[in-house]
Parts: C-alpha cells; structure tokens; sequence
C-alpha cells in the first residue's frame, strides 16, 4: 500500500522513490488505449509531482508536538511530516478502528469555501454533481475535472446553503486544486459573477472513525448526532469550539470529519481520547481501511488520465447533468456514456504475495490486460486484496485473471467492491 511504503522512506530516499515511480514508470494504463494528448498530461503531472516531492523541509500540521508526544512515527506524506503509526502494529491499528474506532490527523488536506449567489453555479461548473439539488447541510461525492475528462482530483461537495459550497481537498493535489479552480474563479468574477473562494489554512481536521464514533463524539456536542446522517453536515461547538462537522470518512466506518480552529486543536483531540476507547491512528492503518472499502488513492487509483466511469464512479455523475455535461471536460464524458470505455476499475483479491501498484495483471492466457493500482494485505479479511485497471470484457465479478508480482504469477479473482461491508449511518 502506499502509505505502508513511506515507514520506510527518509526525506531523502522519498524524493528518490517519487521520482522513480513517477517518472521512471511508463504507465500501462497509456498502452491501454490512452491517447498522446492524455499521454502528454500524464507527463506534465508526474514532473510536477516530482517537483512537490523533491521541495525543501516538510511541512507540519498543527498537532505535530502532539504526535511526537505520543509515540508515534512520522513520515513524509505529500510535503507533510505525518504520522504513519502509533505503538501498535498497523494491523493492528486497523482491526482496531473497525471493532471501536480510531482518530486520524488529516490536517495537512485543505478545506475550501466558497460563497456568493453564483457559489453553486460556479463550482458545478468544474464537477459532475447536482448540488443545487441537494438539501442544505447535506453533501455527496464528486470529481474536479478537467478539459481531457480526467480528474483533477476527488472531493465531498457540501451544500451548506444556497450561497455557501465547504469542501475538502487531496494535500498532494492542493496546488493544482487551487490553481485550476482559481483560474476558472478569475473568469467568472471578471465577468461579474457573486462567488469568493476562502482557504482554511488555519483549522485543522481531525478524522473520527468507527462503531464508538458516535457515541464518543456526543459527550462532547449539544446536538442530536443520531438523526444526523452519512453526508450531513453542521456547525456546532465542541467543547466550545466551533467546528465544521461531516459525517463522513475515508474508512467504510460510520465517524465523522471535524474542522476546527488550529489552536482548539490540541483540547478537542484530548477531550475525544478522553471520552470514549478511540484509539490515534496514523498513514498507515487509513490506507489499509480505504484499501479494504475499495475507495480510491488519488494518485494511485484516480489520476487525471482518468475518468470517473474508467473509476467506476459514474453514480458520481448525477442524472440531471448527464444530457448537458455542462461541466469541464464534458463533452469527454457524454461521449464515454454513450459509446462505453476500454478500461476499468476492478477489485481482486490474490493468491501468493500481496501485489504492489504497477504489478501487471494477466489474463488466463498470460496476456497482459492491465495494471494493480493499490494493494496488499487485509488485516480484517486476512487475504491479499487489490485495486487496478484491465481492459474492457475483464471486469466481471468471478472473471479469473492472474498478477505478476516479482516475475511470479499468482491466481486472483475480479471482486466486488467494497472488500469490507460500509457501515455508514443512514436512515432506517
């Protein structure tokens, strides 16, 4: 998995690694029907991911001393010294947050705002998703596009209100995030359009995820966390503390996501160890958790050569958009839902060793039909488990296929996602 990799990385043995995974790898996804277009984008991202990689001291969230404090060993993750684990095993860690429940720090991801009447005009210009049509406080998962139908990056959209959009960003894509929505925002401002963009460079967000989520966070709020559902969204203190609370994650648990001003950060994170068994995870059980709820790794299992149906994410795209595709790189995407894709998304689980992103994957004619983008081994199912992409007639639950992993070739088994069952709290 590739948070599991970076326990072993120095700053500078990351620089190194980066750039020979970015760059030294010609992606197979590309021989797979990609054009020299989509190629030429590929390029332009890995160099620039190089660059971010490669850049000096490394950057730290506000709870950094908190992490130290506690034991925990930290890495380098998308220009951040972040924490990758704890005292237990990340195995551990994982099975863990699924029976009780864990707290991650992911401060180093960036929370964006943006109001004005034309708040939701304008950002639905840029995703796939309805969000007028949502009712406010509540949100979904979309995707920021760009021209080639790719995307830039995977994102949960909240309506606040009709003229308030939150939404939170990848910290490896921060920079194009911010340049490509700000060069949209120039246009329609200079055109006379009410939306302003904030950056909430000064909260932190804190992950809290698991079956005693809930009831943990609840000694801490006034309000009724039971009738506040999967994609919700509210402020409310917390100990005081106003906080920006979504009922979300990146876990397929039940928990929630917490903004929060960066000096209440150390207090509420305390206050939630202290009210409940939750447990502080790092990098590493997140990835494993993610892995086994089949969601994407951008960067790994989302790229911006590729599209949300090659993800498997066309419910992402609402039905009362699919006519128009009035969004960025649309006419890309109405052409693909009407004459299909040549690869896909798949799960696998695998026999022999866990493989690795750019193992090949095989048919049963030894034929080379696509590539693992996330995988390795599942702490709760105790099976090696992947991600990847294989070219069209593959993509079947049952279909036998084969992975190479170190010139050995190891059965697998196309899958469905998620590995592990999602838990989230919906309405009965």
């Amino acid at each position: 998995m590739a948070s599991v990799g970076l326990l072993k990385w120095s700053v500078s043995g990351a620089c190194r690694s980066a750039a020979k995974c970015l760059v030294g790898n010609r992606s197979r996804l590309a021989e797979l029907g990609l054009g020299p277009a989509m190629n030429a984008a590929i390029m332009q991202q890995k160099q620039q991911q190089v660059r971010f990689f490669a850049s000096g001291d490394l950057l730290k969230t506000v709870l950094y001393d908190f992490h130290v404090g506690k034991g925990a060993k930290m890495v380098p993750f998308a220009g951040y010294a972040m924490p990758i684990q704890y005292k237990d095993s990340i195995m551990d860690s994982t099975t863990y947050c699924r029976d009780k429940g864990s707290i991650f720090d992911v401060s180093h991801m960036l929370g964006i705002t943006l109001t004005g009447k034309d708040a939701i005009a304008f950002i639905e210009s840029l995703i796939v998703s309805d969000i007028a049509a949502l009712e406010d406080g509540t949100g979904c998962l979309s995707i920021l596009m760009n021209e080639q139908g790719g995307a830039i990056d995977d994102t949960v959209i909240t309506k606040v209100d009709s003229e308030k959009v939150y939404f939170v960003v990848n910290a490896g894509n921060r920079e194009n995030d911010l340049k490509h929505i700000g060069a949209h925002l120039a246009e329609w401002k200079s055109s006379g359009k009410d939306v302003t963009m904030t950056t909430h460079e000064d909260r932190a967000l804190l992950a809290v995820q698991g079956p005693e989520a809930a009831n943990t966070l609840q000694k801490l709020v006034d309000i009724d966390l039971s009738t506040m559902y999967f994609s919700h969204f509210t402020v409310a203190p917390i100990k005081g503390i106003e906080s920006f609370i979504t009922r979300t994650g990146y876990t397929g648990e039940d928990g929630f996501e917490i903004s929060i001003p960066n000096e209440g950060a150390h207090e509420i994170i305390e206050a939630l160890l202290a009210s409940g068994p939750l447990k502080l995870a790092g990098l590493g059980a997140r990835d494993s958790l993610r892995l086994e709820a089949g969601l994407c790794l951008y960067g790994n299992d989302l790229e911006m050569h590729i599209s949300p149906i090659e993800a498997g994410l066309t419910w992402t795209i609402s039905k009362s958009r699919r006519e128009a595709c009035d969004f960025v790189g649309g006419d890309v995407i109405k052409k693909q839902l009407a004459d299909g894709v040549g690869i896909r998304r798949i799960g696998l689980i695998c026999k022999g060793a866990p493989a690795r992103t750019h193992s090949k994957i095989l048919n049963m004619e030894g034929e080379e039909i696509g590539e693992i983008t996330s995988g390795g081994f599942s702490p709760c199912l105790k099976k090696n488990i992947a991600m990847g992409y294989v070219k069209k007639g593959y993509q079947k639950s049952g279909t036998e296929l084969k992975v190479e992993v170190r010139k050995r070739v190891s059965d697998a088994v196309v899958t469905k996602m998620p590995f592990v069952p999602a838990k989230y709290h919906r309405p009965t």
